[in-house]
């Protein structure tokens, strides 16, 4: 299904603002859903004529209206077309009503004109399941009241807010969770049932309704509290921002949304969510994510030093096998040590690979090439790999390598290219296609490939990694090496 954005520059003539505004509507408007217990429902005009639908919210704070999705549909011309038509012409909302297919079932709709600057840029229909005909309680008869006079907003070009807070952080609290309502003073009129359990878990033990905010969170602040910025423009209603309160041994993270009439505050509705339990887990992720890291430094550092006692060792002995073979145990025992150091950087056991075989490239290069000129070249990417994965192809890469050099360019010189393309399998399982290749002497027939210590490891490893690996001459000389192997799926 095509996004919002698409749907809006492939389907209407709107100008980028204005698609913009209608983003940040559909951002913000599951606050109104809720405090409406409706469906809403967001129409434009297409190039073609008439209304479709882009975008649809259904409340999770009562019953639905709509079980499809409406994104896609047309406007009725019987029915619904003219309303909207009537709406837009007229700059107001006009509410009907309607007897659904179910005859017990009756439905109210509101149609509501999305104004910004001076003109109408969509039509925001609210539908209202009236499945009941009980004498509505406190909580309902606020939350319409505030849902009104959002939608009066909407209709003034005064929401939703453009500046208001970009925050992302977890735990942004919703119409269930907890409502405020204040005057111009931000004085609390109301309070559902869940906003004062959240006042009485940071201190507050008195009446909330009557009392100011203000005076209620800061009576309840510890006197080393770091205040934030905008808490006084929270806990007053006077500006759209977020905002948390550590008291009482919990965090609230509280929401400001100011209630405006011909551009002039007459009150706000605040959001409250107890977030004490989200961010004590938080803190024992980053704790553990900080542990990790630790570990895998230190892991680094005990590879580095146990590759400098290999090297060490290697200068005490003669030139000959016994040296060679400490030389390039010290230089597989490098190469883990890069993953371990990239992992260490990082806040999860993925790592970036690509820097990985980078700089494993130039190590190679610098350890075998003795002064030749050998360049190597990394095309494509290897992408993000859960770190057993990085382990092993770091190993593979070095050791083609290290044999490309060794055994085709190193009295010469050249190029070696190292070519990652990730795909998937038949199953549609992750991964990696690797191609090695040189411009040296080529395949020597009196060292057929897998004759060498270092051609078995990267053969085990392959098989390790579910893959399959093949020598051939490349054009017009040299050695292309060709290996695939199966990734684990991120986190």
């Amino acid at each position: 299904m095509a996004t919002l954005s698409e749907l809006l520059r492939g389907r209407t003539t709107l100008a980028g603002p204005d698609v913009e505004w209608l983003h940040l509507l559909v951002g913000d408007w599951q606050l109104i859903a809720d405090l409406s217990f409706a469906d809403l429902v967001l129409w434009v005009r297409p190039v073609d004529g008439g209304w479709e639908a882009v975008a649809h919210v259904r409340p999770t704070t009562g019953q639905l209206v709509f079980v499809e999705d409406q994104v896609g549909q047309v406007a009725d011309p019987e029915r619904i077309r003219g309303l909207l038509d009537e709406a837009a012409a007229d700059r107001r909302a006009v509410r009907v009503r309607q007897v659904a297919e179910n005859p017990e079932t009756t439905i109210r709709e509101e149609f509501i004109p999305v104004i910004r600057g001076d003109h109408v840029i969509a039509i925001m229909t609210r539908h209202t399941n009236l499945w009941t005909t009980r004498t509505p309680s406190r909580l309902e008869i606020t939350y319409l009241a505030t849902a009104d006079a959002l939608c009066r907003m909407v209709t003034a070009g005064e929401f939703p807010h453009a500046g208001a807070s970009a925050s992302v952080r977890r735990g942004a609290p919703r119409v269930g969770d907890g409502v405020l309502r204040l005057d111009v003073d931000g004085v609390v009129t109301y309070a559902s049932p869940n906003a004062v359990s959240a006042l009485h878990r940071i201190g507050h033990l008195g009446d909330v309704v009557g009392a100011s905010l203000a005076q209620i969170v800061t009576d309840n602040l510890r006197e080393n509290y770091l205040v934030d910025e905008g808490l006084a423009l929270v806990v007053t209603g006077r500006q759209p921002w977020r905002t948390e309160v550590e008291a009482g041994g919990t965090t609230v993270s509280m929401r400001a949304i100011p209630l405006t009439e011909s551009g002039r505050r007459f009150g706000a509705v605040v959001l409250l969510r107890d977030v004490g339990e989200l961010r004590r887990r938080e803190r024992e992720l980053m704790t553990k994510d900080a542990i990790i890291r630790e570990i895998h430094h230190r892991v680094k550092n005990n590879l580095q030093s146990v590759a400098a006692l290999l090297r060490l060792q290697a200068r005490r002995v003669p030139d000959g096998e016994a040296r060679a073979a400490l030389e390039e145990a010290e230089r597989r025992v490098g190469t883990i040590a890069m993953v371990h150091d990239q992992l260490s950087q990082g806040f999860d056991e993925t790592v970036d690979f690509d820097p990985i075989a980078e700089r494993g490239l130039r190590a190679v290069v610098d350890v075998a090439a003795n002064g030749n000129g050998v360049r190597t070249e990394l095309r494509g990417s290897f992408g993000q790999l859960r770190a057993e994965d990085a382990t092993s192809l770091a190993m593979i890469v070095s050791e083609l390598v290290q044999n490309a050099i060794e055994h085709g360019l190193a009295d010469r010189g050249g190029l070696v290219t190292v070519s990652a393309e990730r795909c998937t399998d038949d199953r549609g399982r992750p991964m990696v296609a690797v191609v090695v290749e040189d411009d040296g002497l080529g395949i020597d027939p009196a060292r057929p490939p897998g004759s060498g210590l270092g051609t078995q490891i990267v053969q085990s490893l392959v098989a390790d990694l579910q893959g399959r690996i093949t020598w051939e001459p490349a054009r017009p000389s040299g050695t292309r090496v060709r290996f695939t192997a199966s990734l684990r799926a991120l986190p």
